[in-house]
């Protein structure tokens, strides 16, 4: 198993945020954490890469604890984080966003290799790469929050949001290069308010409401249950 969560409970001050969550992401796979907003679906993410740290409970990346582990160190494991907002340095061209997402790494070789398979899934960054980050559009933003991210060769990518404010031909677009990326082997932990597109490319999904995990399943079958059907896919 590469990442196992086990009974966290996390809070924000006096707020019972994740309330005794456990879940997985096996080698190789999507999965998809969906919910209302408030859900704890952000929190999740948070607490994988160490932004957060449990009260009680475990996060385990084959085998080892990651609880308290400082988050810089959880990166150098190989968990990368693309928050909500995508976060990009404004005032940095496409190319030095890129490289501060290899920051880990050493070998320039291997990093230049890695940054032409990134141009490979994102031809535009290669075109805007000397563009500065805030002029870029949302949708281009989206794709150097994600190329960014895989510059740090993740065993394991955290997406949050990859498709808030986006129109809905970029929404396919980043989507099926998230399949993609899966694809070379990287795993996926998405969080992502379009439930139908998220469970469409999951293998396993999560439904969270207030702090627990009132479902799982594997995507195809949370997308023809009922109660996510009624509650999350628009009632069709």
């Amino acid at each position: 198993m590469l990442l196992e969560a086990r009974d966290l409970n996390v809070y924000y001050g006096a707020i019972h945020a994740l309330q005794g969550v456990s879940f997985d992401v096996d080698e190789g796979e999507i999965v998809t954490l969906i919910g209302a907003n408030g859900a704890g679906k952000s929190t999740i993410l948070k607490t994988v890469s160490g932004l957060l740290h449990p009260r009680s409970g475990q996060v385990l990346l084959r085998g080892e604890s990651l609880v308290n582990v400082p988050a810089q160190d959880i990166v150098r494991k190989g968990i990368i984080h693309v928050p909500e907002g995508r976060k990009i340095f404004a005032p940095l061209t496409v190319a030095e966003n890129l490289e501060m997402g290899a920051f880990t790494r050493s070998d320039p070789a291997e990093i230049q290799a890695t940054m032409e398979r990134v141009f490979k899934s994102f031809p535009r960054l290669k075109e805007r790469l000397t563009q500065l980050g805030g002029t870029l559009s949302g949708g281009e933003q989206q794709m150097l929050a994600i190329g960014r991210g895989m510059m740090a060769q993740p065993k394991l990518l955290l997406l949050d949001e990859p498709s808030m404010g986006l129109a809905p031909i970029l929404v396919e677009e980043i989507f099926s290069i998230i399949q993609e990326i899966n694809s070379q082997g990287v795993s996926v932990l998405l969080v992502e308010q379009n439930a139908l597109m998220a469970l469409s490319i999951a293998h396993r999904g999560y439904v969270l409401e207030t702090g627990r995990i009132v479902l799982s399943g594997a995507g195809q079958e949370l997308i023809n249950n009922p109660q996510v059907i009624q509650a999350y896919l628009g009632g069709h």
